[in-house]
């Protein structure tokens, strides 16, 4: 059932931004009854991190990877050519204070906040997400469940740690020997050794850009405008904000205007004297037609040693993974893109076929250091916000947007937003 707002309450809202979080946002508030309109950059929606991104949904896979200790699982890496993280030589004050930020939100009783609030979302995203494919009729690349390969004995013990809070959170998985991992997935390539895996059966994989491309018509029905090639040049706030584009003449005024636009939203939000500890974390993916079904993933592995995923998507297979930085966005590293190919190898030889039609891409995912997206009033007047959702954007979008609209609406959310509220950077 769509929530409406009383038509006293109908507000003419600007959204910045029509990634994954920009469209759910606008179809969220048009929902409810407001007059919305989204500028957006470039030429579609899903054209940036939202473009060619892993698709993992896991609550799973966030608490194994947001759980203390991991600095010093990637700093044990240093040195290794296919790293899973990387810093390059770009490597700026900004950059140099995030990752102190991030050190210090990785703490356990720090990330224990973290993870159990983003497993809280993660959960209400997916009924969320469950709930407009089902009121839609959304069919789209996707399939369910997800297997962790561990490689070593060592890696397998360094793991058990992290298992332990999969235990406490109540995330069902299983612990398989290579036979049992061998049989669910009978593709995996019998030369590369495999130590133990974790069956993760309620994760799942999907393709981000075609529910965002669903979900914009969808939108537009609602009476959503959509400005594309519209580059949004400054915010001014107040109780009417207003905003002006680079083809305006004059600001254009609004009830509420809504932040979604990643890592670039601090260029509007610097000159209002908020500053956002938002950093762009850059990742790759190759995506190619399957060369043949039976030698490709039944649904997602994932491998512990390099955090690269490989995922089927309808007819095409998809390896993603890795952090950067401190380098350029629009530089192609071959060696990054190198750890994706040999992943793929390792795994699944036979999958892809790499003769033609291959895409290789590389997005920033905005992340903020303590893993949390920032959701909710900027505490400039007028100015709301939601980013910062790092590799759990698709996984977060629906419910995030949910909550934006209800909190920006008046009423009371089904969550309580608190802990990822800008507040939260002053204590």
């Amino acid at each position: 059932m769509i929530r409406r707002a009383p038509q006293a309450q109908r507000m003419n809202i600007a959204i910045i931004g029509a990634g994954i979080i920009g469209v759910t946002t606008a179809y969220e508030l048009a929902s409810d009854g407001h007059q919305v309109t989204v500028f957006e950059r470039h030429g579609a929606v899903a054209e940036e991190a939202s473009f060619a991104n892993a698709g993992l949904i896991s609550p799973a896979q966030l608490l194994l990877w947001a759980a203390p200790g991991m600095p010093r699982k990637w700093l044990r890496q240093w040195g290794d050519a296919h790293a899973a993280m990387r810093l390059g030589p770009r490597l700026g004050l900004s950059e140099l204070s995030w990752i102190g930020q991030w050190l210090r939100a990785s703490r356990a009783h720090r990330s224990t906040e973290c993870r159990l609030q983003l497993q809280q979302m993660i959960s209400y995203s997916l009924e969320r997400l469950d709930h407009l494919r089902q009121r839609h009729g959304f069919e789209f690349d996707a399939s369910t469940g997800h297997l962790l390969l561990v490689r070593t004995a060592q890696e397998h013990k360094h793991l058990q740690a992290r298992l332990s809070l999969l235990r406490e959170a109540g995330l069902g998985f299983r612990e398989l020997n290579a036979e049992q991992a061998r049989k669910l997935e009978p593709a995996l390539n019998p030369d590369s050794p495999i130590e133990a895996a974790i069956e993760l059966a309620q994760d799942e994989v999907g393709n981000c850009r075609q529910f965002a491309w669903m979900l914009k018509n969808e939108a537009l029905h609602l009476g959503v405008s959509f400005e594309f090639n519209t580059p949004v040049r400054q915010v001014s706030p107040g109780p009417r904000p207003t905003l002006s584009t680079h083809s305006d003449t004059t600001p254009r005024p609004f009830d509420a205007i809504v932040l979604c636009a990643g890592a670039s939203a601090q260029a509007l939000t610097k000159p209002l004297g908020l500053k956002i500890p938002l950093m762009g974390i850059q990742g790759y993916s190759v995506s190619a037609n399957m060369r043949e079904p039976l030698n490709a993933p039944r649904s997602v592995i994932s491998d512990e040693r390099y955090r690269i995923s490989i995922a089927r998507l309808g007819q095409r297979v998809r390896v993603a993974g890795g952090a950067e930085l401190g380098y350029r966005h629009d530089d192609k590293r071959s060696t990054a893109l190198r750890t994706l190919y040999k992943v793929l190898q390792d795994w699944f030889p036979g999958a892809a076929s790499m003769t033609s039609g291959v895409q290789e891409w590389k997005g920033s995912r905005p992340m903020m250091p303590d893993g949390l997206p920032l959701l909710g009033a900027s505490g400039i007047p007028g100015v709301w916000l939601n980013l910062g959702h790092g590799d759990n954007g698709w996984a977060l979008s629906c419910g995030s947007a949910r909550l934006l609209a209800d909190t920006l609406s008046g009423r009371s959310p089904e969550l309580n937003p608190e802990v990822c509220s800008i507040t939260r950077l002053h204590r």
